[in-house]
């Protein structure tokens, strides 16, 4: 025989737990409602599972002469990651053709030449008409365009707060690295 009360019970935690649920997916600010590629494995990716962190958005390609700036952005991801802080990598040939690989090739460079583990998204543009939708709302909210690779955002945790540096802004630059610590201790 079934306990009514329980059913009754257990449906009621149902939908608590979904209204919770429902309620946390809510919490993704409008700018990281969007879905990319995985580089390595082309898998549908939310950026909403970044919400709340610190995020440096990098437009990337292997042929530039800014490339090696991967092992500072891997550095930068390994030292603050820990305290809600990450790069997203955004491969585009749209300068210079610097960035003419598939998509295993530029997973295997970036792994292969540099180390990084640091979350890296398909081939796209990040300029223009064409531009993806993310970096479309980065240039938007930001007032700057990436001018060539390695073109930086960094949004702040509250996922509205964006600043741009252009490709000559090192990952280790100190007044870069200062803006990332005062985003990271920043009170919500």
């Amino acid at each position: 025989m079934f306990n009514i009360r329980r059913i009754v019970s257990i449906s009621c935690l149902g939908l608590a737990a979904w209204a919770g649920s429902a309620q946390a997916a809510g919490a993704c600010p409008p700018l990281l409602d969007k879905t990319f590629a995985r580089l390595q494995d082309e898998k549908p990716q939310s950026l909403c599972q970044y919400a709340g962190q610190v995020i440096l958005v990098v437009n990337t390609a292997s042929y530039c002469g800014f490339t090696k700036q991967y092992k500072g952005l891997e550095a930068l991801y390994s030292q603050y990651k820990d305290r809600g802080f990450v790069v997203l990598g955004f491969p585009s040939n749209d300068f210079g053709s610097q960035e003419p690989g598939s998509a295993k090739e530029i997973a295997e460079f970036c792994q292969n030449t540099y180390g990084v583990k640091f979350p890296m998204f398909a081939k796209s543009h990040v300029r223009g008409k064409e531009a993806n939708p993310l970096h479309a709302e980065l240039t938007r909210l930001s007032g700057s365009s990436p001018k060539w690779n390695f073109h930086k955002y960094l949004i702040a945790r509250d996922g509205q707060t964006v600043t741009a540096r252009t490709s000559l802004t090192g990952p280790q630059d100190r007044d870069f690295v200062e803006d990332i610590e005062a985003l990271l201790n920043a009170k919500n």
